[in-house]
């Protein structure tokens, strides 16, 4: 491939991780909203974030896409830039399965706590704050880190727009060289490359998560350890039969 394609593949990188960006932090604000307000203690609250859920997990991300940019302008006369679109169908299909994270994260806090903080007479969003997301966070991350790099796989469905991502940056390659698979095993890679450092930074933010509550992992040793570990514990083991058979 010449200069100038090379140049806007790297363009289309740069708009992959835009979008990932700004649907992720959409997503991120809809997920907690909904998922906090599917636990309340309000029934209408709760049936009203049930249906949102049902409906963004229900319907095709890439069909909301078209609709919001070619029958929203037509219903309402507003005319969305192709960029945004995508960033709001994204970010509104993704967060309906982060609703359900939040939702999973916070029932998995033990009830204790909850009626510790009734005990110190906190209101429910000081409870929420101080007590249960503290605690719920960490748990969350792990499958967000899942839903982020599907996400990320995600945005190929702007190309269809015209949105110059990777995938379309690699389309224009192909039809201007006629080299597929050259092209596609270096789209694949990039995809691989960003995937691979968004779980890095994902793994730091659940251990500093967890630090904050008192449960990091400790630091070092690696598969050693592990072996170490896995001996000493087969060793107990044996020192309690022979301790029985006696």
């Amino acid at each position: 491939m010449t200069a100038d394609l090379w140049v806007l593949i790297f363009k289309g990188i740069w708009v992959t991780v835009q979008l990932t960006i700004y649907s992720a932090a959409l997503g991120a604000v809809v997920a907690f909203g909904v998922g906090t307000a599917n636990t309340s203690r309000f029934r209408i609250l709760r049936f009203l974030a049930a249906f949102y859920v049902a409906v963004f997990r229900g319907t095709s991300a890439l069909v909301l896409m078209f609709w919001l940019f070619f029958v929203v302008p037509l219903a309402f006369g507003w005319q969305l830039v192709p960029m945004w679109a995508a960033t709001l169908a994204l970010g509104l299909s993704y967060g309906a399965y982060g609703a359900e994270i939040v939702r999973g994260g916070i029932a998995a806090v033990a009830p204790a706590q909850r009626e510790a903080g009734i005990a110190l007479s906190f209101t429910p969003w000081q409870r929420m704050r101080r007590i249960i997301l503290p605690q719920a966070i960490p748990e969350m991350l792990p499958p967000f880190n899942n839903l982020l790099i599907e996400l990320l796989k995600g945005t190929a469905l702007v190309s269809l727009l015209g949105v110059g991502d990777i995938s379309f940056a690699a389309q224009l390659a192909r039809l201007a060289t006629g080299e597929s698979a050259n092209i596609y095993f270096s789209i694949l890679v990039m995809y691989f490359v960003l995937a691979f450092l968004l779980t890095r930074v994902m793994r730091l933010l659940e251990r500093r998560a967890k630090a904050g509550i008192g449960q990091a992992p400790p630091k070092g040793g690696g598969i050693v350890r592990k072996l170490r570990i896995r001996e000493e514990t087969e060793q107990a083991a044996g020192i309690s039969v022979a301790g029985g058979a006696q």
